[in-house]
C-alpha cells in the first residue's frame, strides 16, 4: 500500500507542477537567459524544482522496482538489477543536486 501511495502522490505532484509551469510559461515566459536564471534561482521555484526531481526519482524507483520484482525471478539477478537501479537513480539525484545547488555561481 505504501508503494501505491508513493506512486500516486508523486504523480499528482509532478502533474500539478507541470501544469503550473505550462501556464506560467504561456503567460509570462522569461525572454532572456538572465530572466530565466533569476526565475529558476528564486527560492520557491528552486525548492519546487528540487521536489519535482525527488518525486520523479521516487516514482521511477517504485515503478522499476515493481517491474523487476514481477519479472526477474532468480534472486541473485534480481538483487543485482535492483542494486544497479539504486546506484543509477542515486547518481541522477547527485547530478540533479549539483545542477540545482551549484548553478548559482
Amino acid at each position: 500500500m505504501r508503494a501505491w501511495l508513493v506512486q500516486r502522490f508523486t504523480a499528482v505532484y509532478m502533474l500539478g507542477l507541470s501544469l503550473f509551469l505550462l501556464f506560467h510559461f504561456a503567460v509570462d515566459a522569461p525572454h532572456s537567459y538572465e530572466a530565466w536564471r533569476n526565475w529558476i534561482l528564486d527560492m520557491p521555484v528552486l525548492v519546487a524544482t528540487a521536489l519535482f526531481f525527488v518525486a520523479l526519482l521516487l516514482h521511477a524507483w517504485v515503478g522499476l522496482r515493481d517491474v523487476v520484482l514481477d519479472y526477474v525471478k532468480p534472486l541473485a539477478l534480481r538483487v543485482g538489477v535492483l542494486a544497479a537501479l539504486a546506484f543509477g537513480l542515486a547518481g541522477l539525484a547527485l547530478w540533479m543536486l549539483r545542477i540545482l545547488l551549484f548553478s548559482q555561481h
